[in-house]
């Protein structure tokens, strides 16, 4: 069977009818690793740590013990630190660097043990390729080179989840973990075809995340449905006392409301989402969207219409704003978290130097990347002395605005519909000697960060090179269980997210 064109929804009902092992399912997706090196998915495998999860898994399905997902295989991001797996965040500044302990994302999903009893129970097939320390759009920043789009191999899977989003999309892992700065799910999804979903701030813990900007960053998962996302999702969120912004968990289960229709009660079987109030922001659909990219999202508006949603015009007017107001707030805070990689505690630390100053000079000239210095480099300048009020306090107070002009929008409808991003992905070393051009790719994903609002990437079409298009849901705080209904109905009645890549095999 091809296992790896099968949504882990149904991959759970033959785990669970004795259809297939944990053991051979590891072993099905460690094969296709080995024979599909050149897409570059992902940076350390281990086989026998990942055959030795499969076996615990095995016995806990054995057992009567198990969890919806037990013996599932998952991908996960090199910025989530593993035990056994190194952890690199894709730098030379952290290479070869094996964490003592599990994130609390890795946790939750992995084998149940004294410290976690309740965890999902899924096997870990190794680490995937990022941008590094998760600050890029196309996953070409990495120490560890480009991740190619299974799609097509001359061009960019997108960042700073490439890596899971290739690896996914390819074959290579039924689903994956990523994380979230400033559109690091949604974009990569949307160019390799995928689903995927950005939480609330605060429903994933941080904990053993490596931290880009951390009033930013979150995780979630990158996967083929939307029932797939909503499933690992309820897997991943907790509350954890060690992240100081994670909220109290409710034990919410994000796939109730998939197979529902919108409106309690509702009639119409025809009309599952009637009821449902879809926004569309003009400054979304303003110039710079390409006319493929704009022609599948409003097909994609009036399937949802057919559906029995109601389409209203809504106004985002600080949208063009969230790229300046990010790209101050995100390096401060990169600048001040990744200050530890000093090259005396840990990190890579030079051969030669001359004195102290001289070595934390070095030792980070040759551990970070241009991309990474670049960023460090802005943080540091906008909350120097003189600049600190000027910069730093005025994105502060334009970020308060932003989430502003989203509540007022949500008093009109109840989600938000626009595309992913301007284009569809683009050829490798296209933009990548023009930094402003790959930061005004993020126009449309940036701004539900500094809200901190919940958002997912659904396939809804191609362009004419057969590339992927991806649209963006956008949802009030904490509504991930809409979002994942409004996606799941969508993908009901299409089949934009069935379609496999051009590239695999």
């Amino acid at each position: 069977m091809s296992w790896h064109n099968t949504p882990i929804a149904l991959m759970a009902k033959a785990l669970a009818a004795k259809e297939v092992s944990s053991t051979e399912l590891t072993k099905y997706f460690l094969d296709r690793i080995e024979a599909e090196k050149r897409f570059n998915a992902y940076i350390d495998v281990s086989a026998h740590l990942s055959l030795e999860q499969a076996s615990k898994a095995d016995a806990l399905l054995a057992s009567g013990k198990a969890g919806k997902l037990t013996g599932i295989p998952i991908a996960h991001k090199d910025v989530f630190v593993t035990r056994g797996w190194k952890s690199t965040a894709a730098s030379k500044m952290l290479e070869g660097y094996l964490s003592p302990f599990d994130a609390t994302v890795v946790a939750n999903l992995g084998i149940p043990n004294e410290d976690t009893p309740n965890a999902a129970g899924m096997v870990c097939l190794g680490k995937t390729n990022m941008d590094e320390f998760a600050m890029g759009s196309s996953n070409e920043n990495s120490a560890y080179g480009p991740v190619l789009n299974p799609w097509n191999c001359e061009y960019v899977a997108g960042g700073s989840s490439g890596g899971s989003a290739a690896a996914v999309a390819a074959g290579l892992a039924p689903i994956a973990t990523g994380t979230d700065t400033g559109g690091s799910i949604r974009q990569p999804a949307a160019f390799c075809g995928l689903t995927g979903i950005k939480p609330s701030y605060g429903r994933v813990s941080r904990y053993g995340m490596i931290a880009y900007a951390s009033s930013l960053d979150q995780a979630g998962p990158m996967g083929k449905t939307a029932e797939d996302c909503a499933l690992l999702l309820t897997a991943m969120s907790s509350h954890d006392p060690r992240d100081s912004t994670s909220l109290a968990d409710t034990g919410e289960d994000y796939s109730r409301y998939l197979n529902q229709e919108w409106r309690e009660g509702g009639a119409n079987s025809a009309k599952p989402l009637e009821g449902l109030r879809v926004g569309l922001p003009k400054e979304f659909f303003a110039e710079g969207l390409a006319s493929d990219v704009a022609k599948s999202v409003n097909e994609a508006s009036k399937l949802l219409e057919n559906l029995g949603a109601t389409l209203v015009e809504v106004s985002l007017p600080k949208t063009k704003l969230s790229i300046p107001v990010y790209y101050v707030l995100a390096p401060a805070e990169a600048s001040s978290n990744l200050s530890r990689f000093d090259g005396v505690r840990y990190g890579h630390r030079a051969n030669e130097y001359r004195d102290l100053v001289d070595m934390y000079k070095k030792s980070r000239t040759e551990g970070f990347g241009a991309e990474v210095r670049r960023r460090i480099l802005i943080g540091t300048y906008v909350l120097s002395h003189g600049y600190y009020d000027a910069y730093y306090l005025q994105a502060q107070k334009i970020r308060r605005i932003i989430a502003a002009d989203f509540q007022i929008a949500f008093e009109k409808c109840d989600v938000i519909l626009g595309p992913v991003a301007p284009d569809v992905a683009w050829r490798l070393g296209e933009k990548s000697k023009d930094p402003v051009q790959m930061y005004l790719e993020d126009i449309y994903t940036l701004s539900t960060n500094l809200a901190g609002l919940p958002a997912m990437s659904v396939p809804c079409g191609f362009n004419a090179n057969n590339l992927p298009i991806g649209m963006q849901l956008i949802g009030n705080y904490f509504s991930e269980a809409r979002l994942l209904q409004v996606a799941h109905q969508y993908q009901q009645a299409s089949d934009w997210h069935m379609r496999i890549a051009s590239e695999v095999a």
